[in-house]
């Protein structure tokens, strides 16, 4: 099968180029601004004409599109999020074989849902911010877009290779400062919220299912389960051997004794002597917070957990990375990094 990927490059895109060239049945092209790009094409620029040329040359099979922005001003997000997926879907059509179109979308497309309870694919899109605005709008065009295509709306995205901007690639390059310096503080934006988290890897083998599925529409790709963020924050902490504090914006102080399974309230499906299989977009950060860290004001999602019933029915998916091996697995890229 010919595969042509978009945002190989991005912090899902390496994975899922990872995942795709170990699959010897698989044919895989890449297309991108870089140089280690097979085909050189900006999407934010180009025209449909010039990228259906590209795809006529290839004539792929199925296009996966990892290609966007999660941070910077409206207009960039709107460009990266909204007109390149435009560009994308108006040259698939163009093309002599249109091809199947897998699209990674955000949860951030969702905005506030009622707190307790997973949302489903079904749940009416109220994006709060620029950000999941953009994608929507993306999500809007390639459903509208008469093709082949399946949305795959990914929660808050954690692992190896999260981006220093983000929440725990942030949170792991100040635990690693705090041990270089000797500090016994680490400081964080709020960390109240539930969230949704998956492996960036188990993300990659969805993207994968769904590539070669026939399943369309949108499909939620997440855990399942929604964790705390300071719980989760606190796993990344034990992870380090920190025995200093972590101070949050306009919260309280968090002591390493309160760290989960030290006293604590346990994570769900994180039970002693249970592992619980344990998603953020590329950059995940909270919703309602810059990528400083900083609140904006106005833009709450106090509550995200994924309805998963979708991807396990229609992509026999479900996640294989614990929420522990993945914290703990970003600590040891960030411990090693020189």
């Amino acid at each position: 099968m010919r595969v042509l990927l978009l945002g190989a490059d991005g912090f899902i895109g390496r994975r899922v180029t990872d995942r795709l060239l170990m699959d010897q049945e698989l044919q895989v092209t890449v297309l991108g601004r870089r140089d280690s790009a097979d085909i050189r094409f900006d999407l934010t620029t180009g025209s449909p004409g010039a990228l259906a040329r590209f795809l006529d040359a290839v004539a792929p099979q199925v296009v996966i599109n990892c290609a966007g922005a999660t941070y910077g001003s409206s207009r960039t997000l709107i460009r990266s999020n909204t007109l390149a997926v435009a560009t994308v879907c108006e040259a698939i059509r163009r093309s002599r074989e249109p091809a199947r179109l897998v699209h990674v979308g955000s949860a951030a497309e969702y905005g506030p849902v009622p707190g307790g309870v997973p949302v489903s694919e079904a749940a009416e899109p109220r994006p709060v911010g620029p950000y999941g605005v953009s994608k929507l709008a993306g999500t809007e065009l390639v459903l509208a877009s008469g093709l082949d295509a399946a949305v795959l709306r990914v929660f808050d995205v954690v692992g190896p290779g999260a981006p220093t901007a983000s929440l725990f690639g942030r949170l792991a390059e100040g635990l690693r400062r705090a041990l270089e310096r000797d500090e016994n503080q680490v400081r964080m934006p709020d960390l109240s919220g539930y969230r949704d988290f998956v492996d960036v890897r188990d993300v990659a083998r969805a993207i994968q299912a769904a590539a070669v599925s026939a399943a369309t529409g949108v499909i939620n790709i997440g855990s399942g389960h929604a964790v705390r963020a300071r719980d989760a924050a606190q796993l990344l902490v034990r992870a380090s051997g920190f025995e200093g504090s972590i101070v949050e914006e306009n919260r309280q102080v968090l002591l390493p004794a309160q760290a989960v399974g030290a006293g604590g309230d346990h994570l769900p499906g994180h039970l002693p002597g249970h592992h619980q299989p344990g998603p953020y977009l590329p950059g995940h950060r909270l919703e309602g917070q810059r990528p400083d860290g900083r609140a904006v004001p106005g833009e709450p999602v106090p509550w995200r957990q994924a309805d998963v019933r979708t991807a396990r029915d229609r992509l026999g998916w479900r996640t294989q990375v614990p929420l522990e091996e993945s914290l703990g697995d970003v600590w040891l890229e960030t411990a090693c990094r020189v």
